[in-house]
């Protein structure tokens, strides 16, 4: 599961650094905050529609990114897959990159589609 890797001390300090803002976004209502759990929500929605489907994604390599495409097929909205993969990749490079910054008004623009898409799902489960 892991390979041997020399990471460069400035690769060290930025995931220590990654991990010292996510303590102190812990106790506060950051931007930060607003985008991961617009993402988990994102997933989530995904999850629903699926099961709605009678479909449920396998844990395995890859898996979000199949679950949100069939979420983007089911709903036969390509924007879902488009943003979804924006924020997976914005994800990624905070978790492996030593960390990003979410910007206020990038978080809002997220938060509102996921908050659209909530909408949109309750309205495609009322005609299950």
């Amino acid at each position: 599961m892991f390979i041997k890797f020399e990471f460069s001390q400035q690769q060290i300090d930025n995931y220590l650094q990654a991990a010292k803002r996510d303590l102190i976004i812990a106790t506060s209502q950051a931007a930060e905050v607003k985008f991961q759990f617009s993402y988990n929500c994102l997933l989530k929605l995904a999850q629903t529609v699926c099961a709605a489907n009678s479909l449920r994604v396998r844990a395995q390599s890859g898996h979000h990114i199949a679950l949100l495409e069939k979420f983007s097929n089911i709903l036969n909205n390509k924007k879902i897959i488009a943003v979804a993969q924006a924020m997976r990749d914005k994800r990624n490079r905070d978790l492996y990159d030593g960390g990003i910054i979410i910007t206020n008004k990038e978080a809002q623009v997220y938060y509102e589609f996921v908050k659209d898409l909530w909408n949109q799902v309750n309205e495609y489960l009322a005609t299950q």
